[in-house]
C-alpha cells in the first residue's frame, strides 16, 4: 500500500533500467495495461484503484527497458513512480515542480492514498477474484492465457468472503471438482475429473504431501491443475491436483487478529503479522497462527486444533532470496464415519444426520511438523535457478470405533476397535532451471530440473472386533477403551510398512512465435521404488514386495491467440500415478498410468477484469486396482482395471464491474469403467455427479451511500451420483444456497474492522457428499452434509 509521504526521487539503480523487453501493448485501460507490463517486463507494480479508476493509457510496444516502457505507458495519466528495492514499483502522484532547482532532487506533495490494492496479488488488501498468472501448470509465472492446461485459482478475497475454514470449502467454486473421503477427514482428498486423488493429490508450493489436511490460516491462493501433472510434479493422480500457496513474507507491516463464531459451538481465533526485521527490507518475517475448538452437527464430534506457521525471507542482494517455513500443527479430532446404507437399498439409511456409530471416547490425536527450505538466484534478467527441500513428520494416535458393515438383519453395525500408533515421513527436494533466449527471432523459455521424493509410513494397531450397535436405537458406551489401549501397547495384531522413493528429470521449453502462438513441449523421466508389506506378528516379520518402475511422460500443448482477450488451446499429457498395494501372491500392485487429450478456450472480458475457460477433456486411466479372480481369497487385488472419463467445463470468474463480483461454473462429467473383474464394466465410477456446477456473486457498495457494505450469494448444485462400482446405492442431487454479508470501516487512520456473517444451506436442505471407496465399503460410510450453518466474524487489520 501506499502511504502519505514526502518521497524524495532518486536515479533508477534496479533492474527496471538496465534490462531490455520485448513489449506490444495496445492501447487500454491503465489498469490491465500495468497489469500486461508487470507480465512482460518481469516486475511488480504497487497502486490503488483510486489511482488508476476511468484512466487509460496509449501503450506502447517494441524492445525497451522496463522503465522506458513505463514511461510511454503512464502518459498523460498525471501518475509518477518509485522503484523500490528488486522489482517493485510503486506508482505515486506526479511531483510538485521547483522551477528554480531542477538539477535538484525532486520532493513530491504529500499524497493521501485510500482504497484497495488490485496488481500485488500477495497484498492482503486485494479484491480480486481472479489471477493472470500462474506457476503451477509451468514452474514458470506463465499468463494463464497463454498456458495450454486448465487451470483455476481461489483467491484470498473469495476466501475472505466465504469464511473458507477447509480447502473443501474452497474447492467447490471450481468445476468438476469434489471432495473425497478423506478417511474421515484425516486428509484432503478430492474427486477431480471423475478420478480420486486418494491420498497424494494436494502439494504445497509444489511439493507432494501425502496424508496433509492444509490450515487455511496460512494459504495465500489454491491452485487447481487438471487433468495429468506428472510431468513436473512425479507421480499424481489422472484427474489433476490441487496446490496449496501459502503466505509468504512482506517487505512492509500488515496485522491481522480474526475472531469467528459460529453454529455447534465454533469457535476459531486467527493471526497474521507480517513485515521487514531491518531497515533496508533484506529480512522479513511472518507469522500465523490459528486455534479452533468447535462441536459439529454430528454426535460425539469435537475439534480441538492449534496451528503456528512462522517464516522468514531473507534477500542479501537484489538476485538472492532464501525462504524458510515451519509449521507445527496439534490435532485432536473423530474420525467421522459417516452413516450406512442397508442391504438391498439404494439409498442412505433414513437415520437423523446427526447420528454416529462411533463411542462419545473416540479420538485420533495428531502432531505434524514441516520444515522448507527454498532459494533462487537470478544470474541476470534471463536466468534464474531455485532450489528446495522440504521435511515432514506425522505422527498419529488413533483411538476409534468403526463400523465399516451392515449385519444381515439389517437392524445394526457390526464394528472394530481400531487403536493404532501411525508414523508418517517424507522427504523431498528439487533443483529449478529457467532461462529465457531468443533463436532467429523465436522466444523461448525453458525449464530444466530434477527433483527427489521419499515417503515412509508404519503402524502397529490393535485391531479386534467390539460390540454392535442398532442403527436406529444405538446405546452406547459398551466399548472397554481401557482394554483396547492395552490391546494396542502390550499385544498389537496388525503391522504395516511402506517406502516409496522416486527419482525424476524434466525438462520443458515455451515457445512463442509472432506474439500469438505459444508452444509448449517437454518430458519427464521417472525411477520410482515402491516397498510395501503387511503382518499380524510383528513388524520384523514384515515381508515387503518391491516394485521398480522407469517410465518417460511427455506432455504437449499449444495456444493460438487471435486477439489478446482469445485463446485456443489443445494438449496432450501422459502421467504416472501411484497404486499402493499388495496383490493376493504378495506382489506389490503395478503403478497407474493415464493420458489425456484436452481442447479448450480462454477468454478475458470487461478488459482483462473477468475470465473464462472453456474445455473439453477425454482421460483413460491404465493398472487400476480390481478383484483377482484366480485367488479363493475374496479381496485379493490386481491391477489391470481401466477407466475413462471424458467431459465438457466452464469456468467463469473476476469482476463485471467495479462493485460486482462473480464466480460461475459447471461440469458434465462421464466417468466410467471400462475394465475389471467385478462386473461394472460400463458403470459409472462413483461420487462423480454427471452435472454439476455453481452460481456466486458479491456487490460491493463503494463510493455509494451504503459504502463499506457487501452483500453476496450463492447455490451450488450436483446430479445424482452412484456410491460405489456396482451403482447399487445412488446419493441424491442436490441443490445448497449460501449468502453472505460484510461491513468494513476504518478505526483511526490505518486499521480496518470488518465485521461478517456467513449463512451455509440457508433452505437446511438434507444432502449426501460421498461415499468410502477407498477401503472397499461404501455402503458402510456416507458421510453427511453440514445443514444450515451461520458463521459470524469480526477482524481488525492494521
Amino acid at each position: 500500500m501506499v502511504q502519505a509521504a514526502d518521497t524524495v526521487i532518486t536515479p533508477a539503480t534496479s533492474i527496471a533500467k538496465a534490462n531490455r523487453h520485448s513489449f506490444n501493448i495496445g492501447k487500454q485501460p491503465l489498469y490491465s495495461a500495468l497489469n500486461t507490463l508487470a507480465e512482460q517486463g518481469g516486475v511488480q507494480f504497487v497502486f490503488t484503484e483510486e489511482m488508476v479508476k476511468g484512466l487509460s493509457s496509449p501503450g506502447v510496444s517494441g524492445q525497451l527497458s522496463t522503465e522506458d516502457a513505463l514511461s510511454q505507458v503512464l502518459k498523460g495519466s498525471g501518475l509518477g513512480y518509485r522503484i523500490s528495492r528488486g522489482n517493485t514499483i510503486t506508482l505515486e502522484a506526479k511531483p510538485v515542480e521547483a522551477p528554480s532547482r531542477s538539477a535538484e532532487p525532486t520532493v513530491l506533495a504529500p499524497v493521501k492514498v485510500s482504497g484497495e490494492a488490485v496488481y500485488d496479488s500477495t497484498d492482503p488488501y486485494n479484491t480480486a477474484y481472479n489471477r493472470s498468472n500462474a506457476s503451477t501448470a509451468t514452474k514458470t509465472d506463465t499468463p494463464i492465457m497463454e498456458t495450454p492446461m486448465s487451470i483455476q485459482v481461489v483467491t484470498q478475497q473469495v476466501m475472505k468472503d466465504q469464511q473458507v475454514v477447509t480447502v473443501e470449502d474452497a474447492i467447490k467454486n471450481v468445476s468438476g471438482v469434489q471432495r473425497s473421503w478423506g478417511y474421515g477427514n484425516l486428509y484432503d482428498e478430492f474427486y477431480i475429473r471423475g478420478f480420486s486423488t486418494s491420498d497424494a493429490g494436494t502439494y504445497r508450493n509444489g511439493f507432494k504431501m501425502t496424508t496433509y489436511a492444509a490450515e487455511t490460516a496460512n494459504v495465500e491462493s489454491i491452485d487447481i491443475l487438471k487433468g495429468p501433472a506428472a510431468m513436473l510434479y512425479g507421480r499424481s493422480d489422472a484427474g489433476g491436483m490441487v496446490n496449496i500457496v501459502t503466505k509468504k513474507p512482506l517487505d512492509y507491516a500488515y496485522y491481522a487478529l480474526q475472531q469467528q463464531f459460529g453454529s455447534y459451538d465454533f469457535y476459531r481465533t486467527t493471526v497474521d503479522a507480517t513485515g521487514p526485521i531491518n531497515d533496508d527490507k533484506s529480512l522479513l518475517y511472518r507469522f500465523n497462527l490459528a486455534y479452533t475448538n468447535a462441536d459439529s452437527f454430528r454426535d460425539f464430534n469435537p475439534t480441538d486444533r492449534i496451528f503456528i506457521a512462522p517464516s522468514l525471507t531473507w534477500r542479501p542482494t537484489d538476485a538472492t532470496e532464501v525462504n524458510l517455513n515451519f509449521e507445527y500443527k496439534n490435532n485432536d479430532f473423530v474420525l467421522d464415519q459417516g452413516i450406512p446404507s442397508l442391504n438391498g437399498a439404494n439409498r442412505p439409511a433414513d437415520v437423523p444426520i446427526s447420528r454416529v456409530y462411533h463411542e462419545p471416547d473416540s479420538n485420533v490425536h495428531t502432531d505434524d511438523y514441516l520444515v522448507d527450505l527454498n532459494w533462487s538466484h537470478r544470474f541476470n534478467d534471463s536466468w534464474k535457478l531455485r532450489n528446495g527441500f522440504v521435511a515432514t513428520v506425522q505422527d498419529y494416535d488413533l483411538e476409534t470405533i468403526v463400523a465399516p458393515f451392515v449385519r444381515p438383519d439389517n437392524q445394526s453395525l457390526g464394528r472394530f476397535a481400531n487403536f493404532a500408533d501411525t508414523e508418517r515421513h517424507s522427504y523431498g527436494a528439487f533443483l529449478d532451471v529457467t532461462g529465457q533466449f531468443d533463436t532467429f527471432g523465436v522466444q523461448h523459455e525453458v525449464l530444466v530440473g530434477t527433483d527427489w521424493y521419499e515417503y515412509s509410513q508404519s503402524f502397529s494397531s490393535s485391531f479386534r472386533p467390539t460390540t454392535d450397535i442398532n442403527i436406529f436405537n444405538p446405546v452406547y458406551g459398551s466399548v472397554n477403551f481401557d482394554q483396547h489401549r492395552a490391546f494396542r501397547d502390550n499385544d498389537p495384531n496388525s503391522f504395516f510398512k511402506g517406502d516409496d522413493e522416486w527419482f525424476g528429470i524434466y525438462f520443458q521449453d515455451q515457445i512463442t512465435l509472432w506474439d500469438k502462438l505459444h508452444i509448449l513441449g517437454g518430458g519427464r523421466h521417472d525411477w520410482v521404488r515402491s516397498k510395501t508389506g503387511s503382518s499380524d506378528l510383528s513388524t520384523a516379520a514384515i515381508n515387503q514386495a518391491i516394485v521398480d518402475t522407469e517410465r518417460f511422460q511427455p506432455r504437449v500443448g499449444i495456444v493460438y491467440q487471435p486477439w489478446n482477450w482469445l485463446s485456443v488451446y489443445g494438449n496432450f499429457v501422459e502421467s504416472l500415478g501411484s497404486n499402493n498395494g499388495i496383490s493376493g501372491t504378495g506382489e506389490a500392485l503395478k503403478p497407474e498410468i493415464a493420458e489425456q487429450f484436452e481442447a479448450g478456450i480462454k477468454a478475458e472480458w470487461f478488459d482483462g477484469r473477468l475470465s473464462s475457460t472453456l474445455a473439453y477433456y477425454n482421460i483413460e486411466k491404465q493398472n487400476i486396482r480390481t478383484a483377482d479372480l484366480s485367488t479363493p481369497v475374496l479381496f485379493d487385488q490386481v491391477a489391470i482395471g481401466m477407466a475413462r472419463s471424458q467431459g465438457i467445463e466452464l469456468d467463469v470468474k473476476g469482476q463485471i464491474t467495479d462493485n460486482l463480483s462473480l464466480i460461475g461454473t459447471y461440469a458434465f462429467t462421464d466417468a466410467r469403467i471400462i475394465k475389471n473383474n467385478d462386473g461394472d464394466e460400463g458403470n459409472r465410477l462413483p461420487n462423480v455427479p454427471e452435472n454439476s456446477g455453481s452460481l456466486w456473486a458479491k456487490y460491493d457498495f463503494n463510493g455509494t451511500p451504503l459504502d463499506g457494505f457487501s452483500f453476496g450469494s450463492g447455490v451450488y448444485v450436483a446430479g445424482q451420483r452412484e456410491g460405489d462400482n456396482a451403482n447399487t446405492l445412488q446419493l441424491p442431487g442436490y441443490g445448497r444456497w449460501d449468502a453472505m454479508a460484510a461491513y468494513r470501516f476504518k478505526v483511526g487512520k490505518k486499521a480496518r474492522l470488518t465485521t461478517q456473517l456467513n449463512v451455509n444451506n440457508i433452505l437446511d436442505k438434507q444432502y449426501y457428499k460421498n461415499t468410502d471407496t477407498l477401503d472397499g465399503n461404501p455402503r458402510g460410510r456416507i458421510s453427511v452434509g453440514e445443514p444450515l450453518t451461520l458463521m459470524g466474524s469480526i477482524k481488525l487489520e492494521y
